[in-house]
């Protein structure tokens, strides 16, 4: 049980402080949001006011949260870290309901945020790098997490040597040292936290938590004296504020500190507390394991009906058992309950349970342990044909045995068939799999060649037609125009030929069109500056009174391959010509930002989206040749359109081809 209590209090400390923590005293804190929003602050106050209230409900109510988070992003306008922070706590929001989802958002809002000299912006990556951890955990385990907190966050953090942030970071690391049993290194860095956050943070949230944990790691220490000087101090902290919800955290400390000093009786009334703040604040996993460590305590002091209603209650309230496992824990508990109280019957209906739901979950099978229970269910009757049996038994024995023989040989035999044919048919599958595998890489690969093939055939099209216009048509069309003013400067009079002059005009602006068409078709400054001053230019080339275009570069090395150059600027050119002549935009954002071999495109635009996504999609000859040129360079892309705008994210694969 008390693995069970370490692994569920650092559960906790993930799902509350991988946030920003609020104030002890929340009704203030709440209060001065609400003002800030009905009152004529400018917008950018508004916008971080609605991010901090999104933070502030997304455990307590999902929807709220959600309407507080999009209200703070109809507010950010222009504002570049505005955009950045709105990611961070678009991650924050989904962290506990699509890890996946959050990760890719702390990633984007860590890029943002990185163009941003400045402590809110250093100390919003350390917060973000740390939860980027914490959504990893399940996946590349604590080693991984330990590492992005000591490389990743807490050098951001120290920046500001006795900052808010570094106490945080401090404990969190000890948190998770005290999981693995490191309880002496929990214990250091826990120190290092409390020297910041007592002198210079005495009343922070931050600190209250240090104490928590100071007391928790000396509490599976069995320091109890040590444990309860940190629990008192906690105590100090929280108990002017008893409408806080953090005061459930604090019954929870105080829960194992009297379970470590075996005080069981004095444990129950303090886990009804706990249990009454957790319903109240809607903390469902802390009430239920409020109500496992009230169970664990019922059963010690053998109180085994109270202990059985307790798992009946969670199992009726359905948060914690939602989770196959943990029903499947709690099916398992009581029957190994009603076992110990003597009721074998309830016993094997439990286990039974237990068994259908371990099977579905291919976990670990349990048909020894029915049958143990089952046997003990049917004792009874078994032992009235005992005496009746052991005469035959006895009579019998000689033939048994003999029978008994010729079955495990024939089993065996039956055992070594079986085994060959499980290992022919598992040779046979991974063959086909082998065969199907080759089979698309090869279609794969003519794929990739039919691709190269198109694409470079065209960029040679582009280029010999560009050549033509420029040094062929372009050239034969300046010559006429230069003979044209050269005779009329000596043959015609200006004001009384002013048609003339008109036709002149023209043929000039005609001139100019074939040269920006030559232009399009092979951009000069891309074969002589590179890929980041055409794109440049392509920008400054779209931009005009009524639309505005932000194009921002980042790490675009000058020695890319010239073909993968000309990849990029055509899939940017294609965005940027979709998003004036479709989306009917005023304000477009392109950023295109290299990382060693990979290489992200981002536009985003403020014009009317799609009106039918999956049409669209289909049928658009643009997208097909985005789609196209992306596949060449082994990349994704993903669209994000609505009303309000689209968004279109690209990631591309530039080592080599």
């Amino acid at each position: 049980m008390k693995r069970l209590l370490i692994l569920f209090t650092l559960f906790l400390a993930f799902s509350v402080q991988s946030q920003q923590l609020i104030p002890l005293d929340e009704k203030p804190y709440l209060d001065s949001l609400q003002n800030i929003l009905r009152s004529n602050r400018p917008i950018k106050a508004k916008a971080n006011t609605n991010f901090l209230l999104s933070n502030y409900y997304r455990n307590i109510d999902s929807v709220l949260s959600k309407k507080y988070l999009e209200s703070g992003k109809a507010f950010i306008k222009n504002d570049p870290f505005l955009f950045a922070k709105y990611d961070f706590y678009e991650a924050q929001y989904d962290l506990d309901r699509n890890k996946a989802k959050a990760a890719v958002s702390y990633q984007k809002a860590i890029k943002a945020l990185s163009k941003f000299k400045n402590e809110e912006s250093d100390l919003l990556q350390a917060a973000a790098w740390y939860s980027y951890g914490v959504t990893q955990k399940d996946k590349e385990g604590y080693p991984f997490l330990v590492k992005t907190i000591l490389e990743k966050s807490i050098p951001l953090a120290k920046k500001y040597e006795n900052s808010k942030s570094l106490g945080f970071l401090y404990t969190q690391l000890a948190v998770i040292l005290m999981y693995n049993a490191e309880f002496k290194k929990s214990e250091e860095y826990n120190t290092k936290a409390l020297k910041i956050l007592e002198k210079y943070y005495p009343n922070s949230p931050e600190l209250f938590f240090n104490y928590l944990n100071f007391s928790n790691n000396f509490c599976y220490e069995a320091k109890s004296t040590e444990a309860k000087k940190f629990l008192d101090k906690a105590e100090t902290l929280i108990s002017p504020y008893p409408n806080s919800s953090v005061n459930a955290f604090y019954y929870y400390s105080k829960t194992l500190y009297y379970i470590t000093t075996q005080r069981n009786s004095e444990a129950v009334s303090v886990i009804d507390k706990g249990i009454s703040y957790a319903k109240r604040f809607n903390q469902s996993l802390l009430a239920q394991m409020f109500y496992f460590n009230k169970y664990d305590i019922l059963r010690k002091l053998k109180r085994y009906n109270e202990a059985k209603g307790v798992l009946e209650d969670i199992l009726t309230e359905k948060s914690l058992a939602l989770d196959h496992n943990n029903r499947k824990t709690i099916y398992k508990q009581l029957s190994s309950l009603h076992e110990e109280m003597g009721n074998t019957k309830e016993a094997l209906t439990w286990e039974q349970k237990y068994s259908k739901l371990n099977d579905s979950l291919n976990t670990e099978n349990v048909k020894l342990e029915i049958n143990k229970i089952e046997s003990k269910y049917n004792a009874a009757e078994k032992e009235r044909k005992i005496a009746t049996l052991n005469a035959e038994k006895n009579q019998k024995e000689l033939e048994v045995n003999k029978k008994n023989s010729y079955l495990w040989g024939l089993s065996l035999i039956l055992l070594l068939v079986v085994s060959l044919l499980i290992f022919l048919y598992i040779i046979f599958r991974k063959n086909k799999k082998i065969s199907e595998q080759k089979i698309n890489d090869i279609r794969q690969k003519e794929e990739l060649s039919l691709t190269k093939a198109i694409l470079e055939g065209e960029e040679r099209e582009r280029e010999r037609i560009a050549r033509d216009l420029h040094d062929g048509l372009g050239g034969m069309l300046a010559g006429v125009k230069i003979n044209f003013s050269t005779w009329s400067a000596s043959h015609l009079d200006p004001e009384n030929n002013q048609e003339f002059y008109k036709i002149l005009g023209q043929l000039d602006n005609s001139v100019g069109e074939l040269r920006h068409v030559a232009r399009n078709l092979m951009p000069e400054s891309l074969l002589n500056f590179g890929l980041e001053t055409a794109l440049s230019d392509l920008c400054e080339f779209y931009n005009r009174k009524d639309i505005e275009i932000d194009f921002q570069a980042i790490n675009i090395e000058k020695n890319l391959p010239l073909n993968i150059q000309l990849n990029i600027y055509r899939i940017a050119q294609e965005l940027l010509a979709n998003a004036i002549k479709h989306a009917d935009a005023t304000n477009i954002l392109l950023q295109c930002s290299q990382s060693e071999k990979d290489f992200f495109i981002t536009i985003e635009d403020n014009g009317k989206g799609f009106k039918n996504n999956k049409e669209q999609k289909t049928k658009s000859m643009g997208l097909l040749n985005l789609k196209n040129r992306v596949d060449y360079l082994k990349g994704s892309m993903e669209i994000n359109s609505d009303h309000q705008g689209t968004t279109i994210n690209i990631e591309l694969n530039i080592d080599g081809e």
